[in-house]
């Protein structure tokens, strides 16, 4: 069908949500390690403890995916998932900081993960089916505003509480500053998304027939669990066929993104660590300074969300003057030496410019690879591609959660105040090696039509946490 044309403001309120979800990523990034610290975790438990992100990105989002493509009732296509998963994530944030024992806010990760996950999958196509091509360019830029706006909002929060005069602690030792933040990341969480569900309509499918037919067929008389499981099995099938036929360029991308992703884990895990005890010179959690740490730590993530922003569209002009491997190499230096710097650094003020090299990396993280891969990729199959390409996300992610832990313990035992701070420094050694591993991929740079960019990311099979995905407008895919 034709889509008329939105005005700004519609554009604004369908990409409102995204402010929210963003706050749910944003304090959970800048607030578990230490609010895991808080409640009784050593350092070399706390990767162990991040395995939530990983796997409830491979369980929920390939199904919700899947099944809002397939879904259509009074709320639309894509609202219920939106709606749904704000409930359940805002009351995950909400009791989040009440947690009174390490388990119990392990717990609420796993469903803050899984519920973020529901509200932010479809949204992704939610540009698509909203929107005409013409102002697709348009939905996608607000996206990215409203993510950076979140971000940086979410991570300062603790410290503009602080600087209100808030003080004190809750039962469990967690900071009250830490916790109105997530009570009113909760609120914001949910409000933002109730206003894109209740401002914005959505398009029925073109062929309402045709659209149950394939559904029916797709589900036959499967309810429920048995409708997942179908879906499981779909998507399983496709995987391992695209798998066995995965392009070289794919192939050596995986290697940069496998060192790349590592590395930044080990900042999202260790960072606000590493504040606290390195910069802030904390003892313990019990040290008052480990909490003018941690929230000095949730600035320093606001200032390379900030230098992301600014940066992110300068890099296809960049590209276009040399190529997108040099940038995306040069990047990924920038990125590694800001953490590694973080060694010689012991005064707060300075800490925050480690981040400026970290903004730079994290815009050219979030598109060049897409952009070049979307190259070597087969156009019918794009979709599919761009989510196994994700699993080179996930898999650092498990590795280091279920490894980490044990190499911490092995080299500097169990509850190390400096095991942070070299955690910080190997993410940093882990991209600088990934920016090496650049100099291997061939980019393959042909044209790539962009309805067949815009149906992969309809179609995408995983999200990043906090990520903007490349956006067909960026020129990084359409120009060479």
């Amino acid at each position: 069908m034709d889509k008329p044309r939105l005005s700004f403001w519609q554009i604004w309120s369908m990409s409102f949500g995204f402010l929210g979800i963003q706050f749910g990523w944003g304090l959970q990034l800048a607030n578990m390690s230490g609010i895991y610290t808080y409640l009784g975790a050593s350092p070399d438990a706390v990767p162990l403890l991040w395995l939530a992100g990983p796997m409830t990105g491979l369980l929920v989002q390939p199904i919700v995916g899947a099944m809002s493509d397939r879904t259509w009732n009074r709320l639309g296509r894509r609202r219920p998932y939106f709606l749904v998963g704000a409930i359940l994530a805002s009351i995950a944030l909400f009791f989040m900081p009440d947690s009174s024992t390490l388990w119990m806010a392990a717990g609420l990760l796993w469903i803050l993960d899984a519920s973020i996950n529901v509200s932010m999958e479809p949204f992704r196509a939610f540009v698509a089916d909203k929107l005409n091509v013409e102002q697709r360019t348009a939905g996608f830029v607000m996206q990215s505003f409203f993510i950076g706006i979140g971000a940086t909002l979410a991570n300062t929060l603790p410290w503009i509480f602080r600087q209100a005069g808030v003080s004190g602690t809750t039962a469990s030792g967690i900071p009250l500053t830490v916790q109105y933040s997530f009570k009113i990341g909760a609120v914001a969480f949910l409000l933002a998304v109730l206003w894109t569900v209740f401002t914005t309509k959505e398009y029925p499918p073109d062929n309402i027939e045709e659209f149950e037919r394939k559904r029916r067929a797709t589900y036959g008389n499967a309810t429920g669990l048995a409708k997942v499981f179908r879906i499981i099995a779909e998507l399983l099938r496709e995987i391992s066929h695209a798998i066995r036929e995965m392009p070289r360029t794919m192939k050596q991308l995986a290697v940069v993104q496998i060192f790349t992703w590592l590395g930044l884990f080990c900042m999202w895990m260790f960072f606000g660590l590493t504040t606290s005890y390195r910069v802030f010179g904390a003892h313990n959690s019990a040290d008052p300074r480990f909490a003018l740490g941690q929230e000095w730590g949730g600035n320093a993530f606001a200032v390379y969300s900030i230098v992301c922003f600014a940066v992110a569209f300068l890099l296809p002009k960049l590209a276009s003057a040399t190529s997108r491997k040099v940038v995306h190499a040069i990047s990924l230096v920038c990125g590694g030496l800001g953490l590694v710097s973080v060694y010689f650094i012991q005064d707060k003020w300075m800490l925050l410019l480690t981040m400026i090299g970290v903004g730079i990396a994290w815009a050219s993280i979030l598109s060049m690879p897409y952009a070049i891969l979307s190259g070597a990729l087969p156009a019918a199959r794009m979709g599919v591609y761009m989510g196994i390409f994700n699993f080179f996300i996930v898999i650092p992610e498990i590795i280091a959660s279920l490894f980490f832990g044990r190499i911490i313990r092995a080299i500097f035992g169990e509850n190390s105040t400096i095991a942070p701070l070299y955690m910080v420094m190997a993410g940093g050694v882990f991209m600088l090696l990934a920016a090496l591993l650049v100099a291997r991929v061939d980019d393959v740079a042909h044209r790539v039509a962009i309805d067949d960019v815009l149906r992969a990311d309809a179609q995408e099979l995983f999200t990043v946490p906090e990520a903007v995905q490349p956006v067909p407008s960026s020129g990084l895919i359409n120009e060479e």
